[in-house]
């Protein structure tokens, strides 16, 4: 044990021979005494091919170490250290008057930030969140919550350093969403580096395919190419691969188009009947979810004049689809996610048996609104939304659908309906001549 601790001290002295200092002669001693103990313990002597060869790699200064700590530098690295100095800063907190401003402040730092920025029509918020680690979008730095301020926009949840804010040169997404919210529907529309001048499509930094001065990374939406800064390699969806390939494998985005994509990804803005027609004919699930929509449509006017189906709040059932009650084209592209896992299909029935169940069997005022088919005067009560009816476009009358395509007259409502107005127009003539 004594000979270890010699040991330790011969190398703390005597790793780099060309540091030499006053006194060291007494060392050099010493060192000698503890040098012959370590050959003693290895085995070795002074006659030693060994020894021979250790002590002229150290005349030598072979055995410099390089990495050595320089002179005035403090490292923590020693733990018995960074406990003493976590002692000394418990002790300095705990000399502070108790529960004072300036106590307040060493164990939790304040700084003179302002809790509301508004920069580029983002609105950033100071977060007080210091236990939570976070990248800036702006440096890709890690921002330290518990020493250092950081904001975070409402609108687009940007998130960067206070020190980075005047350096953002990009607005709000959520603006562009906003004013023009629609997609990119050409599958990564390329135009190359050099219509770009070779630099980032959004900092403006130069960028190469070679890497050199900085990685050109391409974007799969816009088809632009950007930064490591810009560009972290993100995964999302890509709404025209969906629409004209029906394909849903996530691809590399910038972090401006991730944020797009994620502020868009609810907004019903696909026209589906106008962009790819074609795709109902391949997508079966698609023309299910068409004809559950369109039965929810002719529920709606049941539920909007039936007090009880108002007290119930049934039409809260497609609250986070609004969309489905007002038409049965459009589609948001989480509509489509949740149409190709099949989750979609699920919830809607189960929302379509729930609706058809308050008309048909829960409520007599609904059930009171049923039609009876006029051309076979046979059967129950009929609905629009049935799977075996058929409705007149013009007097939205209920038939079977078999008797209203074998009927080869015109609607019996229709009929009668048109004999009523000429009725009305004829009443009056007749009593003006007597």
């Amino acid at each position: 044990m004594e000979c270890d601790e010699k040991l330790v001290r011969f190398r703390q002295a005597h790793l780099n021979p060309f540091n030499k200092q006053p006194g060291q002669g007494q060392h050099d001693q010493e060192a000698g005494d503890d040098l012959s103990c370590r050959d003693s313990l290895l085995g070795l002597s002074h006659g030693d091919p060994g020894f021979q060869c250790s002590e002229r790699m150290m005349d030598l200064g072979l055995a410099e170490d390089h990495f050595s700590r320089p002179v005035g530098l403090f490292l923590a690295s020693d733990i018995q250290q960074l406990r003493q100095a976590i002692e000394e800063c418990k002790q300095v907190i705990l000399e502070l008057p108790e529960h004072s401003e300036r106590q307040k402040d060493a164990v939790d730092p304040s700084e003179d930030e302002p809790n509301i920025r508004v920069l580029l029509e983002h609105r950033f918020y100071k977060e007080k969140s210091k236990s939570v680690k976070q990248t800036c979008d702006k440096c890709n730095a890690i921002i330290w919550g518990l020493i250092q301020t950081w904001y975070t926009c409402t609108g687009c949840y940007y998130r960067c350093h206070s020190k980075c804010l005047n350096l953002i040169s990009k607005p709000c997404v959520r603006s562009k969403v906003s004013h023009q919210a629609e997609y990119e529907l050409t599958i990564c529309p390329e135009t190359g580096l050099d219509s770009q001048d070779y630099r980032c499509a959004e900092c403006r930094a130069p960028i190469s395919l070679r890497g050199v001065p900085s990685e050109a990374r391409q974007c799969d939406y816009t088809g632009l190419y950007y930064c490591g800064n810009c560009h972290w390699n993100d995964l999302a969806i890509i709404p025209a691969r969906v629409i004209h390939n029906w394909d849903f494998e996530p691809r590399k985005v910038s972090r401006c188009s991730m944020r797009y994509l994620a502020l868009m990804v609810s907004r019903p803005v696909l026209k589906l009947r106008e962009i790819n027609p074609l795709l109902f004919n391949y997508v079966e699930e698609l023309v299910e979810i068409r004809k559950l929509r369109q039965d929810i449509l002719l529920m709606k006017p049941y539920f909007i004049t039936c007090k009880e189906a108002m007290e119930a709040r049934l039409l809260l059932q497609l609250q986070d689809r609004q969309h489905f009650v007002e038409n049965d084209e459009m589609y948001s592209l989480q509509d489509l996610v949740d149409i190709q896992t099949g989750r979609l299909s699920c919830s809607l029935t189960e929302i379509h048996t729930l609706f058809a169940k308050h008309i048909k069997l829960d409520c007599e005022r609904c059930q009171a609104k049923g039609f009876v088919c006029e051309l076979c005067k046979e059967g129950d009560v009929l609905f629009p939304f049935d799977s075996h009816t058929s409705v007149c476009t013009d007097c939205s009358a209920v038939f079977h659908r078999d008797c209203y395509y074998d009927n080869s007259t015109t609607c019996p409502r229709c009929v009668r309906l048109s004999l009523r107005k000429q009725s009305l127009f004829r009443g009056p003539s007749a009593e003006e001549q007597a």
